[in-house]
């Protein structure tokens, strides 16, 4: 946002110098970027009188110039065609930096004689284009700095320029007005009043408004009249100097009326060419597919649902963007329709990314414009376009309504102290609100309309203390710290999230940090990529879904290090998986992944290819370390991306599952690019129970002085019977005595018979008060017998 210092006086009442201005700005959250005094490039420029012009030797053009000056009689050639006797003229002496030409001026010889100086034009000194000629003043005392004159004669052209960097949150700013509001509440100066026109038509507007009732939310409010007879042409020199001054283009006084408005108070208008609007004008969403050339010379088609305005035979606008080419005004226009209309935020910002055009009146539009204003501001632009361009205004044409921001909060003159740290009196708050246009009410504070930040009890001590200023705020010693041990603050399943990086990089595994989106094919691979998990806009098309999973991204960081030569990995992420896009939708998921060997070739063939076993002591491992029950079953029927026979399921009965462990399925890994073998656990941490007692302490280590009794049992069973479903049938006879159950030995095939094996299991017998009976122990070994061939259908070997 940039505006000249005489602008900003316009609305301030303030002696206030730039550097007072810049800083008081910057400290209210306003930070200046630039300030920009042209006198100060002007201040080396010296005025001084022709006392003779005589033509050159030695060149026709050229005129030998005996011109008074600060620093005497001086001899300067010169070869502007208006150069003679008795002008006063701007002079550059010697070891002066003329910006428009880039050059310091030095002494020299032109065609044999000798200059000391030089006569400036108006584009030498970037003052305009005009160069046909060298300045002639009608004034001026020889010796006198040009920017000094300038000030007391043409004060437009040496007015310093301002830059302020704009926050969203802050649109009210994007008007010199909202600015000089906040300065004035600083008291850097006085708010001046400005003067609400009110102008009467005097015939009916020939061209009707309408809103589309579908359209109503997204263009709440338009606004309306015809003003016919105006005469178009260059605006006054005062409005082009300072839509110059902040880089806009000067172009006719219509348009220039529109963009002092856009940035005098922050409220855009458009002007459409009367003469060429068939019909009367209608806002509404687009079909799909039509299209408008622009006024800046580009053809746009619209898609549906985006707002715009049309005439009879088309579309004519880009509704709070852009305006249409056939209906801009020319210098011939005549007859204009003068529009002031207020559009939802969001929608112009859709949009305006969708057609990428980037304009003033979407900038503010998008940000948030007072919808208070709509009305008045198009009051006060007919005005000035009466006062500068002539014409009869006719009645004003509206459609909708302004769209309610009424709202109040309470103002809490403590909370100041315990928010931001600053103790200010309830008067001066009050005072600070009531300055930036808060209207009081008790100890409610009615926020304005061109606030549309403010939306709570805390947005009002943040104002009174940006007034105040932070730099008010003094530092306090931190309050002292109670004695004794802190209480911890961690929840179960963050400490077990420490745990399992903890445990996993004793056991060697190098943590990874992925992201967490991937492509949709790779989250397809593990049952995600749905609609549920898309990302709305995305970083790249490589991040288009949340990972329904933490195995594709260390399956994606294998290939990225097999490709570079890294074959034996141990790679290990603890995160957040998505099952869903929706709060309460994602888990706490633990995963480490092992690849190639265990370790590198050894002459005593001590190295070997990683396998599932490995994986499954890791994960029994960390589960240990997470407090998980120490008898836990191991089932099948994992994900489909674990090879079906190579895999368990680490469980608490059939339906809760601690985890997984095993190989990847090969064929994941040829999708995923990755050289197998690979191996794999995914645990979660957040399915483990709850300890029952809370207390750090470790539980009083028993130990019985009894001796255990081992008893080994050899059953023949049908092949596929799995050796968990014996393990579990054993434990099962006494669980009070039974201490392990552990395979010891395998055999197939044979004189069993195809299809059928032997397993050999060791059960360790515990006794607790007394010492077993040979009896006692024989009923406890039928007690096994009977529970696994019941189980298991098999027999005791004999």
């Amino acid at each position: 946002m940039k505006f000249t210092l005489s602008w900003l006086k316009d609305h301030l009442d303030t002696t206030a110098t730039v550097d007072e201005i810049a800083e008081a700005l910057t400290d209210l959250g306003l930070e200046v970027e630039e300030v920009s005094d042209p006198s100060a490039a002007l201040r080396p420029f010296r005025i001084g009188h022709v006392k003779t012009a005589e033509k050159h030797p030695d060149a026709d053009r050229l005129r030998v110039c005996q011109v008074e000056t600060a620093d005497g009689m001086q001899q300067i050639i010169c070869g502007a065609p208006n150069a003679r006797a008795g002008i006063t003229v701007v002079v550059a002496s010697p070891g002066t930096y003329v910006p428009g030409i880039d050059t310091t001026i030095q002494v020299g010889k032109i065609r044999g004689v000798e200059s000391h100086g030089m006569m400036a034009s108006e584009r030498e000194l970037e003052l305009s284009e005009e160069h046909d000629g060298i300045i002639e003043l009608p004034s001026g005392d020889v010796g006198q700095s040009f920017a000094d004159w300038l000030a007391e004669h043409r004060p437009a052209a040496v007015d310093p320029v301002i830059e302020i960097a704009i926050t969203p949150n802050r649109p009210d700013a994007l008007g010199v007005r909202g600015i000089a509001r906040d300065l004035a509440a600083r008291r850097l100066g006085t708010l001046k009043p400005v003067t609400e026109h009110q102008i009467t038509g005097s015939f009916p507007c020939p061209i009707g408004v309408s809103i589309d009732a579908d359209t109503l939310e997204k263009a709440p409010h338009f606004t309306g009249r015809l003003i016919r007879g105006v005469k178009n042409g260059p605006s006054p020199a005062w409005l082009q100097a300072r839509l110059k001054a902040i880089g806009l283009r000067p172009i006719s006084t219509l348009v220039d009326i529109t963009n002092f408005f856009t940035f005098d108070r922050n409220r855009p208008l458009h002007v459409f060419d009367a003469a060429r609007v068939k019909g009367d004008l209608r806002v509404h969403q687009a079909q799909g597919g039509e299209t408008l050339e622009a006024l800046d010379e580009r053809s746009y088609s619209f898609a549906a649902g985006q707002v715009v305005i049309s005439d009879a035979e088309g579309v004519e606008s880009i509704a709070g963007i852009m305006g249409g080419a056939p209906t801009g005004v020319e210098e011939d226009t005549v007859d204009v329709f003068l529009e002031s209309a207020w559009w939802e935020p969001v929608e112009i910002a859709y949009t305006g990314r969708a057609l990428k055009i980037n304009s003033d009146a979407r900038y503010r539009f998008e940000r948030g414009v007072d919808p208070a204003y709509t009305r008045q501001g198009l009051e006060d632009a007919t005005q000035m376009i009466l006062d500068l361009c002539g014409g009869e205004a006719s009645e004003v044409v509206e459609a909708g309504a302004a769209p309610d921001h009424s709202r109040a909060y309470r103002l809490n003159a403590a909370r100041c102290s315990s928010l931001v740290g600053m103790d200010i009196p309830e008067k001066t708050q009050r005072a600070s609100l009531e300055a930036l246009g808060f209207v009081l009410d008790g100890d409610m504070a009615q926020v304005p309309s061109w606030r549309p930040d403010v939306q709570g009890e805390a947005d009002l001590v943040e104002e009174v203390a940006r007034i105040a200023s932070l730099t008010q705020l003094a530092p306090q010693p931190m309050a002292r710290a109670q004695a004794g041990v802190p209480k911890p603050i961690l929840t179960e399943t963050q400490k077990r999230e420490q745990i399992a990086r903890r445990t996993l990089a004793a056991l060697g595994y190098n943590e990874a940090v992925t992201y967490s989106f991937i492509d949709q094919p790779s989250a397809a691979l593990f049952d995600g990529g749905t609609d549920a998990t898309r990302v709305e806009n995305p970083i790249s098309s490589e991040m288009s879904h949340l990972r329904p999973d933490l195995l594709p991204g260390l399956l994606q960081a294998a290939k990225r290090n097999q490709s570079r030569g890294q074959s034996d990995l141990a790679l290990f992420e603890v995160g957040a998986v998505f099952s869903g896009g929706e709060p309460g939708e994602q888990q706490l998921q633990v995963t480490a992944l092992l690849t190639g060997r265990t370790g590198p070739k050894d002459v005593h063939g001590s190295a070997r290819v990683v396998d599932v076993f490995d994986v499954k002591a890791d994960a029994e491992a960390v589960l240990a370390a997470l407090g998980a029950p120490a008898k836990v079953q191991i089932f099948r029927e994992g994900s489909a991306w674990w090879h079906p026979g190579r895999h368990g399921r680490i469980c608490l009965g059939p339906k809760k599952t601690l985890g997984t462990f095993g190989e990847v399925h090969p064929k994941i890994l040829r999708e995923m690019g990755v050289k197998g073998p690979a191996v794999a656990l995914t645990l979660w941490p957040e399915e483990i129970p709850a300890p029952r007692n809370s207390s750090t302490a470790r539980p009083a280590l028993s130990l019985s002085d009894l001796q255990a009794v081992e008893r080994d049992f050899a059953f023949v069973l049908d092949a596929r019977v799995e050796a968990q479903k014996v393990i579990m049938a054993a434990q099962g006879a006494d669980k009070a005595l039974i201490e392990d159950v552990r395979v010891f030995d395998e055999f197939i095939g044979g004189s069993l018979g195809e299809g059928r094996k032997s397993l050999a299991i060791t059960v360790r017998i515990q006794p607790q008060d007394k010492t077993l009976t040979d009896k006692e122990i024989e009923a406890i070994s039928q007690k096994i017998v009977s529970k696994v061939e019941g189980a298991t259908g098999g027999s005791l070997r004999g």
